[in-house]
């Protein structure tokens, strides 16, 4: 049998994701988390004790920082459809991403409860940021949209791959941990794949494309360092 093509292989992935978004919504590690009969399970009832105090702040930061990411890219989202929300075309993919944040944010939020971990006092900040960011970049237009998503996924998919890194200190004894750094892949990998939709709705071709990408990019790094400490 020939070899499929690295570039047929994920058009053929992105198709197939497409048509069962709705029924995706809740698969992969993070699923675990909506199963009710899975509810005391240790891997989702319990945090690791005994930790040490570099251990704890890796756990801590990463689910805070994951967390208002999470409420950040909604936010996003959600100033994009009130502006884009009626484009047949637009609507649809922004709706598609949007549907995939929600989940991401409603795991975060059982995640930040498990593990007892301070939600960041940037909150309100991260929202208000998000929708705004959301908002001007799809007044500039459809393309300065998919603009900003490119530029956010990007580096979010490097923030996750760093914190699958650090994770590595954890004790992996704990069910918890694994479930964590498993459900992280799969968040990075959403990611990876709103970014793919992004370039192929023609992000490159924004107005000043370099320019908007490094600004927004580099906010995020920003974004991310703060939620981490405060």
């Amino acid at each position: 049998m020939p070899k499929l093509s690295m570039s047929f292989q994920r058009q053929v992935a992105r198709s197939c994701r497409r048509s069962v978004v709705s029924r995706c919504i809740h698969s992969g590690p993070s699923a675990v988390y909506f199963d009710p009969a899975r509810s005391q399970d240790s891997s989702v009832a319990t945090t690791p004790s005994g930790l040490s105090e570099t251990q704890r702040h890796i756990l801590g930061s990463a689910v805070r920082v994951d967390q208002a990411g999470e409420l950040a890219a909604n936010a996003i989202y959600m100033g994009q459809m009130a502006v884009l929300g009626r484009d047949r075309i637009t609507g649809p993919l922004i709706q598609e991403m949007w549907d995939q944040e929600k989940k991401h944010l409603a795991v975060m939020n059982k995640l930040q409860t498990q593990h007892r971990v301070r939600p960041t006092l940037l909150w309100d900040v991260a929202r208000v940021a998000g929708f705004g960011l959301g908002a001007v970049t799809a007044l500039m237009g459809k393309e300065a949209a998919m603009a900003c998503t490119e530029a956010v996924e990007t580096v979010i998919g490097e923030h996750y791959d760093d914190q699958l890194r650090d994770m590595e200190d954890l004790p992996s004894s704990h069910p918890s941990v694994p479930l964590l750094m498993n459900i992280i892949r799969e968040f990075r990998d959403d990611e990876l794949e709103h970014l793919d939709i992004a370039v192929e709705n023609h992000s490159q071709q924004a107005p000043a494309h370099a320019l908007l990408s490094t600004v927004i990019g580099a906010g995020c790094k920003v974004a991310i360092e703060l939620c981490k400490r405060i």
